[in-house]
């Protein structure tokens, strides 16, 4: 009988050979054992050798307009519904916007994107974040958005501005969606992946976990995923903000994250995987192992209303890991 380590590596190998995992195996994965996720990251691993090598994908976002959002998901610190006594401000200026482009442009960023507040903005607001990103087309960036729920003429404004990929979280499982947001639906999420991927851009979707989710729907929000064929991941992990919900949800302990990173890599094994929020005060002291778990990128800098690793930081990590920015 095969032991733990060589049922994972040969699962690993396998999937780089082209299989492809049924959903029992995927939630016989997500039922992993605290003292097997090593094991199980081992596995993980392979894959992402075999797809990225040593290369890590860096990302880093603009707050570009904060708070006040009309929308009750329940982990939210911009959520116009609870008291977290954050920073609010409408959409930057179009200057602002642009002086947080040029900033980025003497940095190894890969990706780099504006993100508003809200269940989606005006035509005019999507004009001038895309005349911002238009600015910048010479810098050695390449730039994304996430603005909300949009529509048909809104990403082919975009796409002509030269912003090539859209961000929009599914959030959590179709399942589960509803105990965390009512005011727009899962559908709605989907419609604009749609959307975004007719309009010839690619697409960066993921969720948060640590929000009450079980393990079975982690995994159906991988598989969720995979079917809408999303080109990037974000991997976010709950940091619980006062006023919310959810400030009082239990957190996740380190080696759960790193079996959800895992079991994302074994479930969509070519496509970019990115630890997001959360990354630090989840993952402590077992940040650098997010690699070896299968991510193949970060979210270096602060967040939205979170701070989270400076760059400098980031990138010696990366270095003393063997690995170099993509």
């Amino acid at each position: 009988m095969k032991d733990t380590m060589t049922k994972f590596i040969d699962a690993a190998q396998n999937i780089c050979r082209g299989d492809t995992l049924d959903r029992e195996t995927c939630l016989e994965l997500a039922r992993t054992p605290d003292d097997k996720i090593f094991q199980l990251m081992a596995g993980a691993d392979t894959i992402r050798r075999h797809n990225f090598g040593t290369g890590v994908h860096l990302c880093a976002i603009n707050n570009a307009k904060s708070g006040k959002c009309s929308e009750d998901c329940r982990f939210c610190a911009q959520s116009g519904a609870y008291d977290t006594d954050i920073e609010t401000y409408p959409l930057k200026a179009g200057d602002e916007l642009f002086k947080a482009v040029k900033t980025m442009a003497p940095t190894p960023l890969h990706r780099y994107s504006a993100v508003t507040s809200g269940k989606g903005l005006s035509g005019a607001e999507v004009r001038r974040v895309a005349e911002a990103m238009a600015r910048g087309k010479d810098f050695p960036q390449r730039y994304c958005a996430s603005l909300g729920i949009l529509e048909e003429e809104d990403f082919n404004t975009l796409k002509a501005a030269g912003v090539s990929r859209y961000h929009h979280n599914l959030e959590t499982s179709r399942s589960h969606f509803d105990s965390i947001c009512t005011t727009h639906t899962f559908e709605e999420r989907v419609r604009t992946i749609k959307l975004a991927k007719e309009g010839g851009m690619s697409v960066c979707s993921g969720g948060i976990f640590g929000i009450g989710e079980t393990t079975e729907q982690v995994a159906e929000l991988a598989f969720d995923l995979k079917n809408l064929d999303v080109d990037a991941v974000p991997v976010n992990f709950l940091t619980p903000v006062r006023g919310t919900p959810l400030m009082d949800q239990p957190g996740l302990s380190p080696l759960e994250c790193l079996k959800i990173i895992s079991l994302f890599r074994y479930i969509l094994p070519d496509k970019e995987i990115i630890i997001c929020g959360g990354r630090m005060a989840n993952l402590k002291t077992l940040n650098p192992f997010v690699f070896f778990a299968g991510a193949s990128g970060i979210m270096t800098g602060s967040y939205l209303t979170t701070s989270g690793n400076q760059m400098d930081d980031d990138l010696e990590m990366i270095r003393q890991l063997g690995f170099e920015p993509r």
